[in-house]
């Protein structure tokens, strides 16, 4: 999935559908699509801080779309999450009898399934 982070402006628990980035040797501040990884010098901001941005006196907002919109998951990410279920399901009956209290039954890609004692 794309996101699960909220927007970076406080009290705000919106999702977050933009990225704003400040590039200060040119003093311009850079608004694009969610980014794919949370940066620690970028800012996530939800549509309403998005479309409200303003820049400090002096210098330029860029914009690279010109809304912002939430998005959803992706059709791969379903597919990897529903191909990493159907993994588990399979590898669950190749499990040995005896278990340690958590175990790592299946992995794809980033996603992992993982079981604990009695499950």
């Amino acid at each position: 999935m794309r996101s699960g982070r909220q927007c970076s402006r406080s009290a705000c628990g919106r999702p977050a559908v933009a990225t704003l980035t400040y590039v200060y040797s040119d003093s311009t501040a850079v608004l694009g699509p969610l980014a794919m990884l949370a940066e620690p010098h970028s800012y996530d901001l939800c549509s309403e801080h998005a479309g409200r941005l303003t820049a400090p006196r002096g210098w330029e907002v860029v914009r690279l779309t010109p809304e912002f919109v939430p998005v959803g998951p992706s059709p791969d990410d379903l597919v990897a999450l529903a191909e990493a279920v159907r993994e588990a399901g399979r590898s669950t009956t190749e499990q040995p009898a005896v278990e340690p209290a958590v175990a790592e039954t299946a992995r794809r890609g980033h996603l992992r399934v993982l079981r604990g004692e009695g499950g």
